[in-house]
């Protein structure tokens, strides 16, 4: 059914929803197959396909799981492959960024390497992504507002991963990928530079991040709540 959703009492099952057709390329990148689950359908839509990636977004996949293949397998080498010490030291491990000694030049692999290539995997994914929400949006006709606001993460990402490393020209100035390690390099930040609670743009980004959060649940609870009368198919109309 075509208005399935968390205040549906029955699922009623009817043709495949293909969506809109915006372009000529829609046809060619989109999945042609669909399938339906009944889980899926007791908290939403029962629904599942067609998916459309196009090329930078089959790019995006491909490089965030690169990204996160020789993330994994670093901290998987870490701990000579156990299981039960991978699961115990998860929060422990890092991979991270070369040392000062190399500056911005290549290190070996066991000494930032992997965080090198990682990294580069990692920015590839996300500005590919980025281009993808800019082209769907464009040919559905819709606002740029998605892609706007993923520019910002990535202005965040840009900085802390790559500008700032390269101004004061050591690749060691960026932030390491571990759970703890990245929490411990932002204490040492704060520490360095100054108490980021006393700082008011630290505030003020807090304040937006989660007031962007919550207007953006306030927005999906709306859309939700009206998706019975098809308020969601508004690009249709």
């Amino acid at each position: 059914a075509e208005y399935q959703n968390i205040f549906t009492q029955i699922q009623v099952q009817g043709p495949a929803e293909m969506g809109i057709y915006a372009d000529a390329d829609t046809g060619r990148e989109r999945t042609k197959g669909t399938s339906f689950s009944t889980l899926f359908g007791t908290f939403g839509n029962a629904q599942l396909g067609p998916v459309h990636l196009g090329s930078f977004g089959l790019l995006a996949v491909v490089s965030f799981a690169a990204w996160f293949f020789i993330i994994g397998m670093n901290f998987w080498a870490q701990v000579d492959y156990g299981p039960a010490l991978f699961a115990r030291e998860l929060f422990w491990q890092s991979l991270d960024p070369p040392g000062p000694e190399y500056g911005l030049g290549f290190a070996p692999l066991d000494e930032g390497g992997w965080w090198m290539i990682a990294s580069f995997f990692f920015l590839i994914g996300c500005w590919s992504w980025w281009i993808r929400t800019y082209r769907r949006a464009k040919a559905l006709g819709m606002g740029y507002h998605v892609t706007m606001a993923f520019t910002s993460l990535l202005w965040l990402i840009m900085v802390l991963g790559l500008i700032r490393p390269v101004l004061m020209g050591s690749w060691s100035e960026a932030v390491p990928y571990g759970i703890f390690s990245h929490l411990d390099w932002t204490n040492l930040f704060s520490i360095t530079y100054g108490n980021l609670f006393y700082n008011p743009f630290h505030a003020l980004s807090i304040a937006f991040l989660y007031g962007s959060a919550l207007l953006f649940a306030m927005h999906g609870a709306t859309i939700l709540a009206v998706s019975r009368f098809g308020g969601e198919r508004e690009i249709e109309q």
